[in-house]
């Protein structure tokens, strides 16, 4: 691992104990709807059965196996950790290409897809606008590219119980089910809070069209706990 940031190493640091666990304790702790994120997340793609999509951030492959189920299309995921790609590869279809790698780095050329997904991602990487600049650079003029977030509620009515709910519930439930969900649990609402202190959805949405994504949208989920950003490679 060496060359890797400190934010890069904890985040392997941080996953790799996770994967055979992630998607169940995922949907429990947010109440369900991490997989109902995830779905309309896929539901903002455009593709069909002779596109090929990548899946950045791929995890365990939630978000892949709802491409193929939703679009019969070919799909490539990429994750940096080693222990995620192996728990996808034993969930995924052997038709899935799963591809070790760094986003801000992708090993792949240019307008290599028809589009591009990304899942809990830019908390995770050093530079947020360079990053948007190199997902969208492996995508085909007029693909999707579309991700999905944590988000801080801007509604003061939502914003005490998800305060709570990551200050305390996250925290709690975490150190209940075994000492790597107890880190997750901790650092969750720190990193969502800071991320969003420092791009707030304005300069975002900024982000996404300076890196050459035209058409941007978004829609908050869930009170405002999350969102997707789409839009299309300009």
């Amino acid at each position: 691992m060496a060359g890797l940031s400190a934010r890069h190493l904890h985040a392997k640091e941080l996953f790799a104990p996770l994967p055979r666990t992630y998607d169940r304790y995922a949907a429990i702790l947010s109440y369900g709807q991490d997989p109902r994120w995830r779905r309309f997340l896929v539901s903002r793609v455009e593709a069909g059965p002779g596109d090929t999509v990548l899946d950045v951030a791929t995890g365990t492959g939630a978000v892949a196996k709802e491409l193929l189920r939703r679009y019969h299309c070919a799909v490539v995921g990429l994750d940096q950790s080693p222990e995620m790609l192996a728990e996808a590869r034993r969930r995924l279809p052997a038709s899935v290409r799963l591809v070790e790698g760094d986003a801000e780095r992708l090993p792949f050329a240019d307008a290599s897809f028809d589009a591009l997904t990304f899942t809990y991602l830019l908390r995770y990487v050093d530079d947020v606008g360079a990053t948007l600049g190199e997902l969208a650079r492996v995508v085909r003029q007029g693909g999707t590219i579309a991700s999905l977030e944590f988000a801080v509620p801007r509604n003061p009515l939502a914003y005490g119980p998800w305060r709570l709910h990551v200050g305390v519930g996250l925290p709690v439930a975490g150190r209940l089910i075994s000492p790597s969900w107890a880190g997750v649990g901790s650092f969750l609402g720190p990193s969502i809070r800071g991320f969003w202190r420092r791009f707030p959805l304005d300069r975002q949405l900024e982000l996404w069209r300076e890196a050459g994504i035209a058409d941007v949208r978004y829609r908050l989920l869930s009170l405002g706990g999350g969102i997707v950003v789409w839009g299309r490679r300009a």
